[in-house]
């Protein structure tokens, strides 16, 4: 039987299952901006991240959980200044055991319409590596667009990888 999974915005009070499920996924997946055991932040900074990500109007921090566990989240940063505030990028992931049931579909939908809501973002961006295809696939269907692509955005054992720069308008 499949687990209920809940997406639902961080609180403060999440640091310590947020770290305990950023040090697990640091080491599933070459498609994130850390690896294992790069990530050192203590849980009151993580709970101030999250603190400031609830505080503001023009970000997001969303957490999927299954049975009390984070199993995937979805962090998005509007902004800071007049000029930028319409806009922003967010980072995705989910745990290997989770993958192919939907829930990062389920956490940028959720992104989506928060935005369309909220009426202070016009554009998502993202970053995705250019051999990470399923990602790719998946943002694309939800309607984000290739804009441009980073040389060298990565270096993962003695290799470089490129990104596409991906963004999507929000009307």
């Amino acid at each position: 039987m499949k687990e209920k999974i809940i997406i639902r915005e961080a609180k403060p009070q999440d640091a310590a299952l947020m770290l305990e499920y950023l040090y697990k996924i640091g080491g599933e997946s070459d498609f994130l901006t850390f690896g294992q055991g790069e990530l050192k932040k203590s849980e009151f900074e993580e709970k101030e991240f999250i603190e400031n990500a609830v505080k503001s109007d023009n970000a997001l921090f969303l957490v999927a959980e299954a049975e009390g566990k984070i199993v995937g989240n979805l962090n998005f940063a509007g902004g800071k200044n007049s000029k930028v505030r319409h806009t922003g990028e967010f980072g995705v992931s989910v745990l290997k055991e989770y993958w192919g049931q939907r829930i990062g579909k389920k956490l940028i939908e959720r992104l989506i319409a928060w935005s369309k809501e909220a009426s202070i973002i016009r554009k998502i961006n993202l970053r995705v590596r250019t051999d990470n295809l399923r990602a790719i696939a998946l943002y694309e269907d939800l309607g984000f667009i290739k804009e441009g692509i980073i040389k060298r955005d990565f270096f993962i054992e003695g290799k470089f990888y490129d990104s596409f720069s991906m963004g999507l308008f929000i009307d």
